[in-house]
């Protein structure tokens, strides 16, 4: 186990004795995203789940002799969470990872997808990125939202 993912599961373990209870799930509270707009809230909840994802698959790889991995259940994670589902795919040794959520009826965004590049463009763009995104319609939208 490397330090970042030792340091990231003793995270995830304080915070999961904070309370975020079931009926908290998908909510803006305690999230940070009470300072978005409200018309890319869902964007930006779904942009978090990506971008630590994408951040994990690039850990993943990078201590895989640059192999990316081929599923979540590989990197241990779990493709369900809380309001969204998660998926990863590779194309040409690159990750693709789309997080959808659960129930899209009343959101802006159904689902939202990305791939390494946005890993460059927040550190470039004071921590702000692009996803791709889906409305519950199925329209194809681009939203740049904020990052941690």
């Amino acid at each position: 186990m490397t330090r970042r993912a030792a340091q990231r599961v003793l995270l995830a373990a304080a915070l999961w004795g904070c309370g975020n209870s079931a009926s908290d799930a998908g909510t803006d509270r305690g999230r940070g995203l009470e300072t978005v707009p409200p018309e890319l809230r869902d964007a930006a909840y779904l942009g978090r789940e990506i971008f630590d994802l994408i951040d994990r698959a690039a850990d993943y790889k990078g201590s895989h002799r640059g192999k990316p991995p081929r599923s979540l259940k590989q990197m241990g994670i779990d493709s369900l969470a809380g309001p969204v589902v998660r998926r990863i795919t590779t194309v040409s040794d690159s990750s693709v990872v789309t997080v959808a959520y659960r129930q899209p009826r009343g959101r802006t965004v159904a689902s939202c997808e990305a791939n390494p590049r946005i890993l460059e463009e927040a550190a470039l763009n004071e921590g702000r990125f692009t996803l791709v995104c889906t409305t519950p319609s199925g329209a194809i939208t681009k939203h740049e939202v904020p990052g941690k």
